[in-house]
């Protein structure tokens, strides 16, 4: 009866069994699980979304508009939470007016303690989200692959420093561009690895040509400029750019763009979609045509202020970088040093002290917004009937002193402010403050103008008075384009200002800015900083190391690889696969006259050692693949060309030797050591 009865529950548990795995989904099977039904429908229901949404287009599309969507919204609270940092800081400014003493140490402290928050919060979570980031960038997108600084950490930590760093105000005057750049890129390679992960086809790679996207993206959602924001990853790759990046880095910052300033409307700061800096040129005549010639005037003094900012920047890096003190402190002191340091930059901008002259009281936003003004500042500093509250200049008039030379004094005391501030180990850009100061400079000179020509210029009895903030736009985008060396500046400031009538003499100025900063093969900002952080970055090791452009292949060679000649037969083919592990096998004509034919795959020789039958004359003859050259390829050329190829390098075209992408990032690291 026993035995019965065990027989009896065997056969009802198997019943059971069998009839659950019939009733039971493919989803269902594996190792228990908690929830497994739900877990289950919700599985299959992604299954389904996927397939709809796989079926318009592929997966990498929506991962390019999630790229924006996400990294607007990013940029929107940040901006939220930087403005409620400053407007505590001006609320508590003002609170204590009266009292001198309690001024200095509420408009000293507060941006001292968030830049000492800032850089040891960075520093003890991942000390490489420090700076830029921009150089680091270039270097990723240059095929050198660096994923300490793609983690989740180094956004997280990033994020939160460059908030302390910005709610620090236009006393420490330093930006947001780079950083958010850099962690686009690093939403950008999480966005990529989810999509390969959910797409069907696991062949197709999207991790490069996303962060070329994320490029573009990182600018257009921090001004709506997605133009300007696709030319920057265009010049930000260097050496080549694909054109399959092209459209999607133009969907991407579209997105991006739309969302920013659709975040401004439904905030309720703005009415509708418009542009970031509201101006008033004047529509009917902006700008006389002989003043073409002022404007390409402007762009050259642009360009020696630049060099100038570079040297000074340049000298001051190497100073921090071989002092003693200033080693130890940026090694294991960075708090104090940036607490020091923006502390003795607040002193000099105190509002009852030199700042006064400064317009300290205004952000970057006020300060670029007033030297867009189109009125002549000069004219109506002598008119006793305006008032000057009312006026944009009121910050630089208010002080009794003529405007031009406050102007000059603004433009003198921030260029070494910024000098000295781009030292400070905090996420921090350094685009946005040479942008403004390029305004300055332009304003200057349009003021400078402006009271030459106090009259103005007649035509017809009819006159219209110099617009000075037509040269204020071609400044900052001179300046700016001259001190990164590009021209996106020249186009993100018509997309901020909007005032396309200004669109040749703001890209004349800026492109004889740039080749008088080119000029002399001086690095840009970006090479200074890639190059002194010693980064496998080519074209700035090409500017800090004058022999690598003449380097001839040949001294980087080793030895001759393994080689098939053309009628090889079977023994031949067998011995290569054993003795190389390359996966592509050069091919010369014979092993007496080395002409260099092509090469075969591994693959393809394995496959026809299966089929030893067939001729291999016949068959290597029609599956190889022509990639040689008949001339000798400097390393720039190397790089510009390979990617992540094998290179093999031909002398009248007789083969010499072999080189890879694997090899060339060995030597630049080495490179880069050296310097």
């Amino acid at each position: 009866t026993a035995c019965g009865t065990d027989r009896y529950h065997n056969n009802q548990e198997q019943e059971n069994q069998s009839e659950t795995s019939h009733r039971k989904s493919p989803l269902l099977s594996g190792p228990w699980r908690p929830y497994r039904r739900p877990r289950a429908v919700v599985k299959e229901w992604l299954l389904r979304i996927r397939c709809c949404l796989g079926a318009v287009c592929g997966m990498e599309w929506y991962g390019y508009a999630a790229q924006g969507i996400l990294m607007a919204f990013l940029s929107f609270l940040m901006d939220i939470t930087v403005t409620k940092l400053l407007r505590a800081h001006r609320w508590l400014y003002v609170k204590m007016e009266g009292n001198s003493l309690l001024q200095f140490f509420c408009w000293t402290l507060y941006p001292s303690c968030l830049c000492a928050v800032a850089s040891s919060f960075s520093h003890n979570i991942c000390p490489f989200s420090t700076g830029s980031g921009i150089p680091e960038v270039r270097t990723m997108l240059a095929g050198i692959e660096m994923p300490h600084y793609l983690s989740l950490t180094h956004m997280f930590a990033k994020f939160l420093g460059l908030i302390c760093t910005l709610a620090a105000g236009s006393t420490v005057f330093l930006g947001k561009v780079g950083p958010f750049v850099h962690l686009s890129t690093m939403v950008g390679a999480y966005l990529s690895n989810l999509c390969v992960l959910i797409q069907d086809n696991k062949k197709e790679k999207v991790a490069g040509e996303m962060l070329v996207v994320a490029a573009a993206v990182g600018v257009a959602s921090c001004f709506g400029a997605p133009i300007s924001g696709v030319l920057f990853s265009v010049e930000v790759t260097c050496s080549h750019y694909a054109l399959k990046h092209y459209f999607p880095c133009f969907f991407a910052a579209a997105c991006g763009a739309l969302t920013f300033r659709l975040f401004s409307v439904w905030s309720g700061d703005e009415e509708t979609l418009q542009v970031l800096f509201k101006t008033n040129f004047p529509a009917s005549l902006p700008f006389y045509s002989s003043e073409i010639l002022l404007f390409g005037f402007l762009g050259l003094l642009c360009g020696a202020v630049s060099c100038c900012y570079l040297f000074c920047y340049q000298r001051i890096l190497q100073f921090t970088k071989t002092n003693p003190v200033f080693i130890k402190m940026l090694t294991t002191e960075k708090g104090l040093y940036s607490g020091m340091v923006v502390f003795l930059i607040a002193l000099v901008t105190f509002p009852h002290f030199a700042g006064q002259y400064l317009a300290s009281k205004y952000t970057t936003k006020q300060l670029l917004t007033a030297l867009l003004e189109s009125r002549q500042w000069t004219s109506q500093s002598h008119n006793a009937s305006v008032q000057l509250e009312s006026m944009p200049f009121f910050e630089w008039g208010s002080s009794g002193i003529p405007v031009c030379l406050s102007l000059a004094f603004f433009l003198l005391i921030k260029m070494c402010i910024l000098v000295l501030a781009c030292t400070l180990p905090v996420p921090a850009g350094y685009f946005m403050p040479v942008f403004v100061c390029g305004a300055a400079l332009g304003r200057l000179f349009g003021e400078g103008v402006a009271a030459v020509v106090y009259t103005g210029i007649t035509s017809d009895q009819d006159w219209t008075p110099i617009n000075p903030a037509g040269y204020a736009l071609a400044g900052a985008a001179a300046l700016s384009g001259a001190v990164t060396h590009t021209l996106s500046p020249a186009l993100l400031a018509i997309e901020l200002t909007g005032q396309f009538s200004h669109t040749l003499p703001v890209l004349l100025a800026t492109l004889l800015a740039n080749a008088l900063a080119r000029s002399g093969h001086r690095p840009s900002f970006y090479d200074i900083l890639s190059i002194s952080k010693k980064l496998p970055h080519l074209p700035s090791l090409k500017k800090a190391c004058k022999r690598i452009p003449s380097t001839p292949v040949g001294g980087l060679l080793g030895g001759k690889p393994v080689q098939l000649q053309k009628a090889a037969g079977p023994t031949e083919v067998q011995e290569a696969v054993n003795t190389s592990s390359e996966t592509q096998v050069p091919v010369v004509d014979s092993h007496e006259t080395q002409i260099l034919l092509g090469f075969v795959f591994r693959s393809e020789l394995l496959m026809f050692l299966r089929h030893s039958k067939t001729e291999v004359k016949g068959w290597m003859e029609s599956d190889v693949w022509l990639r040689s050259s008949e001339r000798d390829v400097g390393v720039l050329g190397i790089l510009s060309l390979v990617g992540d190829q094998t290179l093999f390098v031909t002398e009248k075209g007789r083969l010499v030797g072999v080189i890879t992408w694997l090899e060339m990032k060995k030597i630049l690291e080495d490179l880069a050591k050296e310097i």
